[in-house]
């Protein structure tokens, strides 16, 4: 099986533990630091498919661009979400470890060990 990857910010704390729980169990993801490098349209998709999430559910509500962008409006579509989300990956919750066909949110870390 693929190894696993994580869509890492190694300014947060529970992206640095998660990535830490993956090392101490010898498994070293591939590491996507989104912020660097956020998914497209097509990667957030996935993820949220995986996760079985919608794209609020995903996003950061308390950052600044949340507020600005009136992303709490009720008539904004799925795919409007997701491309505020493309062009402003602080939006994104972190950590997010995909492994093969399955997706963990790593809030708390030990959430992610249940796909691996």
């Amino acid at each position: 099986m693929s190894k696993p990857l994580i869509y890492h910010n190694p300014r947060c704390s529970k992206s640095r533990q998660t990535l830490e729980l993956l090392r101490e169990r010898d498994i070293e993801p591939e590491i996507v630091e989104y912020l660097k490098t956020p998914p497209d349209c097509a990667q957030l998709e996935r993820i949220l498919d995986l996760l079985g999430l919608e794209p609020r559910q995903l996003m950061r509500r308390n950052e600044t661009e949340y507020r600005e962008l009136g992303l709490d409006d009720d008539t904004l579509s799925r795919e409007q979400l997701i491309q505020a989300m493309v062009e402003h990956p602080r939006l994104i919750q972190r950590p997010i470890v995909v492994h093969g066909q399955r997706a963990a949110l790593g809030r708390p870390p030990e959430a992610v060990l249940d796909i691996l």
